[in-house]
């Protein structure tokens, strides 16, 4: 039986993998930021909070890793941004990600940890620049 070489689609995989992970890490941001869609939690927070901080890194943060632009060094400073919401707000409530809501937390975590790591991969303005 032929195997199939699944090798040429890694950097597409792992383009995706970014492009969705930034996508969706954007969105939490401009859900606090601007409060967009209409009521979607936390909402608009105030501004020069740590939930505002967090919310430029996320709409910051998340158009680099969209675009892969500065992919190593977004996705690190990211990953630390989340590994901070785990421990003060989520960890608190319960040790049980499943009770303390912060499962996606803990994988945007490790997924940034991933892309600073192993790049950009596909279609990326990173790729662009060397």
């Amino acid at each position: 039986m032929a195997s199939f070489n699944t090798a040429p689609w890694a950097p597409r995989a792992l383009a995706a993998l970014r492009i969705v992970a930034g996508l969706l890490f954007l969105a939490h941001g401009v859900i606090k930021l601007w409060g967009f869609p209409d009521g979607a939690q936390p909402g608009v927070v105030p501004m020069f909070s740590l939930f505002w901080i967090g919310a430029i890194l996320e709409v910051v943060g998340g158009a680099l890793i969209i675009l892969g632009l500065f992919t190593r060094p977004a996705a690190f400073v990211l990953a630390g941004e989340m590994a901070v919401a785990y421990w003060m707000f989520h960890f608190p409530k319960s040790p049980y990600p499943a009770v303390n809501g912060g499962d996606a937390a803990i994988l945007f975590c490790f997924i940034f940890l991933y892309l600073a790591c192993a790049g950009a991969g596909a279609w990326s303005l990173d790729s662009k620049r060397k």
